[in-house]
């Protein structure tokens, strides 16, 4: 049989997991996708843990213990989900050693309710760094205007960082701005650059959602031909910005005194249009030195009948540009889509994190009363949750 997650990671693609959760760790689940499909990194959200909190009983001795404890939710929220973090950065601790520490990460967001605040983020950041202690541990900051200092000095600080929540290529730009100061820090500051990971989580789906929609009321034949073009040419656009600041020699400064690239990541990258082909974010964005995080439907649906035609990237960055170009003569303001799209990542995510803790308020009270299963107290929530925000 055709090994095609194989032929994807030798053509430069690093193949992530969106999900992660307590059942899939016990059962083994997580190495099972890293031994046999090519696995070498795992991305969380608030959205996924309110959803594994709810479906496993996995969780229910922590919950009593933690109930008992009497707790702050918050805090039982932090002692949760870094434990699941901190065991799924074992579980990929090979990955992370064979790759002398490229990949095998596992990425934890820090609040998002924190999003605008630029040194509340980054003690956050800080505390999660010393709580789950590995490593293999990205911690997720939004490229929000009051995340990108924050990137540089959490990156000034040694921590590795997963930049997210990007949609628009001027602030992709500046996310790297934030990269290469951060490391310019960390090396004055005494640490060691190759123990320093990054990479920017390039939102894709959601763009064509939100330009189909506007495509749709437009309603013209030269609109409508425009549907499912755009998030595909933004971040090829993205990577042509990626090979720009990495070639240059403020770069190749730091690369020598042993950095990693802050490498381009597809997030959001299943399907929201059933119309379109199921693996078209992972064919259509394959390139040397990119991350690829996918549900685990996709990389199964990859394994079946998707297709690796060598670099779909680098190629094609004039076609690119002329979407562009046609979506701003038909009336579609990409400027405003990507500000639409920043504005509702963030709202969704503190809304799913919300939920989370709502969730988790619910599984203790149930286990200080003891009134039955903790966790089950949380199914509505998380039903909330994922429907607010879905998965990345």
């Amino acid at each position: 049989m055709t090994d095609r997650l194989g032929e994807l990671s030798a053509a430069g693609v690093a193949i992530w997991l969106d999900d992660l959760s307590r059942t899939r760790l016990s059962s083994g689940g997580l190495d099972q996708l890293r031994r046999e499909k090519h696995l070498v990194g795992v991305t969380s959200n608030p959205t996924i843990f309110a959803k594994a909190l709810s479906d496993a009983d996995e969780y229910n001795w922590q919950l009593k213990d933690l109930a008992t404890r009497g707790l702050e939710v918050e805090e039982a929220v932090r002692l949760l989900t870094t434990y699941d973090v901190r065991w799924a950065c074992d579980v990929m601790r090979p990955a992370y050693d064979a790759t002398a520490g490229v990949d095998g990460r596992v990425s934890i967001e820090v609040d998002p309710r924190l999003a605008h605040e630029t040194e509340k983020t980054v003690a956050e950041a800080k505390g999660l760094w010393w709580l789950i202690d590995r490593p293999n541990l990205f911690i997720k900051i939004p490229a929000t205007e009051a995340g990108l200092p924050a990137i540089t000095a959490t990156l000034a600080e040694g921590i590795s960082v997963n930049v997210t929540l990007i949609f628009g290529l001027d602030r992709y730009s500046a996310v790297m701005e934030a990269f290469l100061a951060g490391l310019e820090q960390a090396k004055a500051n005494g640490h060691d650059l190759s123990k320093i990971g990054s990479v920017a989580s390039f939102f894709v789906s959601r763009v064509d959602s939100e330009v189909d929609k506007r495509l749709e009321k437009l309603g013209s034949d030269e609109a409508k031909a425009l549907r499912g073009k755009a998030a595909v040419a933004n971040a090829r656009l993205a990577y042509e910005r990626y090979g720009e600041v990495f070639s240059s020699d403020r770069w190749q400064a730091l690369a020598d005194a042993g950095a990693h690239p802050q490498r381009p990541l597809w997030a959001s990258t299943s399907t929201k249009n059933p119309d379109y082909r199921d693996v078209i974010y992972v064919e259509e964005l394959i390139a040397p030195g990119t991350v690829n995080t996918m549900p685990e439907s996709v990389i199964h649906a990859y394994a079946d009948h998707g297709e690796t035609r060598g670099d779909t990237i680098t190629g094609a960055y004039d076609e690119a540009r002329k979407v562009f170009t046609d979506l701003e003569s038909v009336g579609v303001d990409m400027s405003d889509v990507i500000a639409t799209l920043e504005r509702e990542g963030v709202e969704k995510f503190e809304a799913s994190w919300l939920e989370l803790l709502d969730g988790v308020r619910k599984s203790l009270t149930a286990a200080a009363q003891g009134t039955g299963a903790p966790n089950k107290a949380a199914k509505g929530s998380a039903r909330a949750a994922e429907q607010a925000g879905g998965n990345a």
